[in-house]
């Protein structure tokens, strides 16, 4: 089975750049995508089973293929990938990056690559979040007034849009509460 995986944080962030990079990638590997496994709105932080990705990671068998943009689509810290990717060997399934190039394999560079882009992930993920930090604690100190007005209401949430979609599925025997899957 050859998969491709697909992940943005947040919804603002467009999934079809990933995706035609990893069709693009597979022509070139002389291969067609099975199935597409996407993991929409969710941080790279998020423990795979908590994903789409922990589904396929289950599933996999020897000689399944992944093929996605760049390893911090699996993950955003090192030791994620790191599992990950070592879950990958065990199985004998191979993982395919678009942007670093890499294809993981049971020797030693691939491990050390997987090390190198692993680390940089991570290093990457903290050095956004310390820019963000700063730059609000920066805006704080000159005053501005950070989030909704105090009393103020929320006027966007989630669902809307989606009431039509929500109450098919109560009807359906849904359950009202959010559950990730397992």
């Amino acid at each position: 089975m050859i998969y491709g995986y697909i992940r943005v944080s947040t919804d603002k962030q467009d999934c079809e750049n990933q995706k035609t990079g990893i069709i693009t990638k597979a022509k070139s590997m002389g291969i067609t995508i099975d199935k597409y496994i996407m993991d929409s709105g969710i941080s790279g932080t998020v423990e795979p089973n908590n994903r789409a990705l922990g589904g396929i990671l289950k599933k996999l068998k020897t000689g399944d293929i992944i093929i996605c943009s760049e390893l911090s689509r699996l993950g955003r810290k090192l030791f994620m990938i790191m599992r990950i990717l070592e879950h990958c060997m065990k199985c004998g399934a191979y993982v395919y990056t678009v942007k670093d190039g890499y294809e993981l394999g049971d020797n030693i560079q691939s491990k050390v690559l997987a090390f190198a882009f692993g680390i940089s992930a991570e290093i990457e993920r903290d050095l956004i979040s310390l820019r963000t930090r700063e730059a609000l604690a920066r805006r704080r100190e000159a005053g501005v007034i950070l989030g909704r007005r105090f009393g103020s209401k929320n006027t966007h949430h989630k669902i809307d849009g989606n009431e039509n979609k929500i109450i098919n599925m109560i009807k359906q025997g849904m359950p009202k509460t959010c559950q990730r899957p397992k």
